[in-house]
């Protein structure tokens, strides 16, 4: 397999305009000699702050490890779960006896100051060498706060609100003694039906690369000595985002050309953002699972990249190495991880068990294991539990931290913002003044638990979330009454059934306006909960036919994890609004963006496909050597499907907003574009309508001909403007050669001489606006 020998992205960090998202973009420095060669070569990335030399850390850890023995090391590789929670099928129960024998050396699944400061008193004032703990926890969008699911942040397309996600985060899970978070997922995720495609930023390999860069800031700070940030683990190392069929832990098969383009570069965005740890993924890649990929976690991770953190698999996964059919046994499975470029194993033990045979057999050497450890010590240090391991356990910091009044208004705010108009025919939102009697209908209307989605942390599933219901209540104008009926439910086993309906359309009948809040439950998306169809679940289709029925305006809200097929909405209901899980405050920001207290602004990260059968279904798709436009209408030999269009639902990039933008055609600084030089790209936008409202105005460009076939179109930058009635605003973006770059034919990174097409537009799409042409030259 030929090698990654270049940096994929390089994309510096870009400025953010108006207190939102990202501006022009900025490549790689490289020399003119070789942008004449259309060569990307490999940049040094900028070190981490955290990674600079301290020699005294050496002096420290030196005089540590010549103390300890293969026991003590192997523990240091070693982390296991607290009895606090699980999310794997193994369990320790004997993780405080293994804290007082040195046998691990991080503990995840638990919290609190006063609970950490237990933990840790074993690791420090009950072991022969007082190493102190490190405390790990699936924080992933939010800790006692929870903000919308990750891919509803990603539809901000707001980095700094993901950003500012990620800082709460941080300022509430190290209060809680919390060291370390297995946040953020970067994976690239193109099929609905995979669950954990709620985790992530969606479908775009450029979105995704600046939500990883987000939130790796928001978590690390400037400083991971500081007692109020924590490090953050990108993951899941690497293509575990295309499992076959969608379906969670299963086989990825890609090329190695799909791999650099689409899979890794949000990783090494990470890399180049400081991340301090990274996390293996469960499937494999090139029949090599991925626990046990030198090539992933050494030749990329360490050699090319330059990555400095520790490498730590995740669940079980080196055990899993066995019925993959990579691993003839534990012992082996263990070798083959450390060998491969593993630092820790999380939770199956099998360092604990084996690892010290096989040094004792000649299967590991020694200097392999002392790497792992160093890694791991380096970072304790770096945290400064050497100095105090007990400087993140402070009850009265964590009493004084936790649900801050600013942390619920922050929560609030990234979830309005998060949220997606899909459809408003006849201006059905925001809701009439004369709309007085309101009914909330369905499942998600009044559900506490629904609110905050999977991966809720420690969230309080059960009181903190306010409702849909309990928003529109509180937030009514004078003389207007919100009433609810739950009508359906979303379980699978109901569907067919009609409990509920009546007393929903009794509700329905004497209100002014049905706020149907309708979508999946909490627990159909995230880790293990991929679907074979992405219709609603349960029997709320059902309902939802019969209150439009009624004849009485319906607003569909939409909450789910996930891209659903809601064809029939789409076509039937006036208005769509798509929350996702908005968090703790959701029930408010909904309300917010119903009654027009605030104007919708988010934009899809990810496709939703029309029906099921259209998945795999992304934007930046490759086409084809029969494409439909080539066919007179019902031409049969074209690539099409006979009972539905190939066109999706919704776009990549698509959103609604109140008011109305119109844009000017773009313009370019010039008609070409030589090596070692740039092109600008600019176009006026323009709020057509009566209120203020945002814009994330978009920038794709197409590469017409290449040595290997390219996609319809590629994202390459983007910028949320807010604009009053009126307003207008030019918006330029700046290309050069490095940001036009892709695996070629030789499987070099550069870019190639040729004709391109570039798009200025408010979402992906041909249609969605009239492209200009440049000419990239040597």
């Amino acid at each position: 397999m030929t090698l990654i020998g270049v940096r994929l992205l390089a994309l510096a960090a870009l400025p953010v305009l108006g207190g939102c998202a990202t501006a022009a973009m900025e490549a790689s420095p490289v020399t003119a000699a070789t942008e004449a060669r259309g060569q990307v070569v490999p940049v040094e990335p900028a070190e981490p702050t955290w990674a600079a030399p301290d020699p005294e850390m050496d002096r420290t850890i030196d005089a540590l490890m010549a103390r300890m023995t293969i026991e003590d090391k192997v523990g240091q590789l070693t982390l296991l779960t607290s009895d606090w929670e699980s999310t794997g099928p193994t369990m320790r129960d004997t993780y405080k006896q293994d804290i007082r024998s040195g046998r691990v050396g991080a503990i995840f699944n638990a919290y609190t100051s006063a609970y950490t400061r237990e933990l840790q008193r074993l690791a420090v004032e009950e072991t022969r060498l007082g190493i102190p703990l490190l405390f790990g926890y699936d924080v992933i969008h939010g800790h006692r706060t929870i903000f919308p699911i990750s891919l509803g942040e990603a539809a901000s397309w707001d980095m700094t609100a993901v950003e500012k996600a990620a800082r709460v985060s941080a300022l509430e899970a190290s209060a809680e003694g919390l060291h370390w978070t297995f946040s953020p997922m970067v994976d690239i995720a193109r099929d609905a039906r995979w669950g954990r495609i709620s985790e992530g930023a969606g479908e775009d390999v450029y979105l995704g690369s600046q939500v990883a860069r987000a939130r790796v800031r928001g978590y690390q700070g400037d400083d991971l000595g500081a007692t109020d940030t924590i490090l953050a683990t990108a993951k899941h190392f690497a293509g575990y985002g295309a499992a076959q069929a969608g379906r969670d832990y299963h086989t990825v098969d890609i090329s190695e050309r799909t791999l650099r383009d689409v899979y890794l570069p949000p990783f090494e965005a990470a890399v180049d953002e400081g991340v301090a740890t990274f996390m293996t993924a469960f499937n494999e890649y090139d029949g090599v699972p991925a626990s046990g990929s030198r090539y992933l976690l050494t030749d990329v991770l360490r050699d090319q990249w330059g990555f400095d953190g520790f490498v730590v698999t995740d669940y079980t996964s080196i055990n899993e190495m066995v019925p993959h059919g990579y691993a003839k046994d534990l012992k082996q499975a263990g070798e083959q991880a450390l060998d491969a470029g593993v630092d820790m194993d999380m939770q199956g033990a099998v360092f604990m068990d084996h690892l010290a045979q096989s040094v004792a057999d000649g299967k590991v050497e020694m200097a392999a294991v002392d790497r792992a450890v160093r890694r791991i010590l380096e970072m304790k240090y770096r945290l400064g539990l050497f100095e105090d391991p007990y400087r993140y356990a402070d009850e009265a910091r964590e009493k004084a931290t936790l649900y801050k009044p600013e942390f619920l208004e922050a929560a609030r705010d990234v979830a309005r913002k998060s949220m997606v108009l899909l459809k408003n025919e006849g201006n059905a939102l925001p809701l009439a003044a004369s709309a007085k009697r309101i009914a909330v209908i369905g499942p998600l209307g009044n559900s506490k638990p629904d609110m905050i989605g999977s991966w809720a942390a420690a969230g309080d599933r059960g009181t903190r979330p306010v409702t849909v219901l309990e928003g529109m209540q509180a937030n009514a104008r004078d003389g207007v009454s919100v009433e609810y009926a739950k009508g359906a439910s979303y379980e699978f086993a109901d569907e067919g059934k009609t409990d509920g309906f009546a007393e929903a359309l009794a509700l329905a009948e004497r209100s002014d306006v049905i706020v149907a809040t309708m979508g999946e439950k909490w627990d159909m998306t995230g880790e293990a909960a991929s679907r074979t169809s992405l219709d609603l679940p349960g029997n709320q289709q059902a309902l939802l036919e019969k209150l439009v029925a009624t004849g009485k305006p319906v607003v569909l809200v939409l909450m789910s994890g996930r891209p659903n097929s809601v064809t029939w909405a789409n076509d039937n209901v006036p208005a769509i609004l798509h929350a996702w899980y908005p968090g703790t405050q959701g029930g408010h920001a909904v309300a917010d963006v119903v009654y027009g207290d605030y104007n919708p602004s988010g934009k899809l990260p990810v496709t939703f496909p029309r029906t099921v059968g259209q998945v795999p279904i992304h934007y930046d798709m490759k086409n084809t050597g029969r494409p439909i436009e080539l066919g007179e209408p019902g031409a049969k030999y074209v690539s099409r499907y006979l009972n539905t269009s190939n066109d999706p639902l919704y776009r990549f990039g698509y959103g609604l907003s109140y008011t109305s933008f119109a844009y000017s055609p773009a313009t370019l600084s010039a008609p070409t574009m030589g090596a070692g030089g740039s092109i600008t790209a600019s176009a006026t936008i323009t709020n057509t309508g009566d209120v203020a409202g945002e814009e994330v105005v978009q920038l794709y460009v197409r590469d017409l001909v290449g040595s290997v076939t390219r996609p319809v179109q590629e994202l390459k930058g983007f910028e949320k403007i807010a604009l009053q009635p009126g307003e207008s605003r030019t918006v330029s973006f700046t290309l050069k050669p490095a940001d036009l770059a892709f695996t070629r034919g030789d499987m070099s990174h550069g870019w190639e001489p040729g004709e391109f097409r570039l798009w200025i537009a408010p979402s992906s799409g041909a249609e969605a606006a009239t492209p200009v042409t440049f000419r990239l030259t040597e």
